[in-house]
């Protein structure tokens, strides 16, 4: 169920036996000379739109502008400071708390987020209002993301590209994966920025010149799909599990 699609009545019914929502996240950002800038923002509600669709669970509108100063340099590139990102998805978290949600996953597709979201759910738990969880969709299938791409890279790369190939093909310059690739480097560790333990980067465009690593040309949609369909059961299992827990063994344990 998407919930901007319903009338209020039927939500009042959805409202009235179900307590759980999912909340797509993502980014608006450079992704290269190849990729949309809402590639992170497509790829979190393809998930969450799909396991709603599977479970009957809801699924609310995307927050589709996250925390993405580091890729500032690059054009296009939108991006929020970080506490008005958190008081901004706490806020739109508790609106959902307010019409009987106690429980939600915010599935994430950008890594600037996560942090963030992790103090949101804390916030939100301490105050005994909800429990909220974040889902990033490559961390839920990293066996097979490594199986996929010899170098999968952690920005823009492979596992990005075909992703994206398999939900919105027609967004992909399939005739910029070479010069993504030439235009990159293949990893953080290649781009040489990590010196005696100390990350001494800051922005993306300090690693790489068009914005991304990894080799994109590993990338297929075939790829994409198989990444989808295990990460989506990943994300339904999930949500089933956290539907079925008492709400009370979800809250922060008493003072020792």
């Amino acid at each position: 169920m998407y919930l901007a699609d319903e009338t209020w009545p039927d939500l009042g019914s959805y409202f009235a036996e179900e307590s759980l929502a999912l909340v797509p996240l993502g980014s608006t950002e450079q992704h290269g000379p190849h990729l949309p800038e809402g590639t992170d923002h497509i790829i979190a509600e393809g998930f969450a739109r799909e396991a709603a669709e599977r479970t009957g669970y809801l699924c609310t509108p995307t927050i589709n502008i996250g925390v993405s100063p580091h890729h500032k340099q690059f054009h296009g590139t939108m991006w929020v400071d970080p506490p008005v990102f958190r008081d901004y998805v706490e806020s739109f978290t508790r609106n959902l708390a307010y019409h009987g949600i106690d429980r939600v996953i915010f599935v994430n597709a950008h890594g600037g987020n996560v942090e963030h979201l992790r103090e949101v759910g804390r916030r939100l738990r301490d105050d005994e209002v909800i429990y909220a969880i974040e889902w990033m969709w490559n961390d839920s299938i990293p066996e097979l993301v490594d199986e996929l791409f010899e170098q999968n890279g952690p920005h823009g790369g492979p596992k990005e590209t075909a992703m994206i190939q398999h939900l919105r093909p027609e967004l992909v310059h399939d005739d910029e994966l070479e010069n993504a690739r030439d235009g990159g480097v293949a990893s953080v560790e290649e781009a040489g920025t990590e010196k005696f333990g100390s990350m001494t980067f800051y922005d993306a465009a300090d690693n790489t010149g068009n914005g991304v690593l990894g080799d994109q040309t590993d990338a297929t949609a075939e790829k994409g799909e198989r990444m989808f369909e295990a990460a989506t059961e990943q994300l339904v299992n999930l949500a089933e599990w956290l539907d079925d827990q008492p709400f009370e063994d979800l809250m922060p344990e008493p003072h020792v």
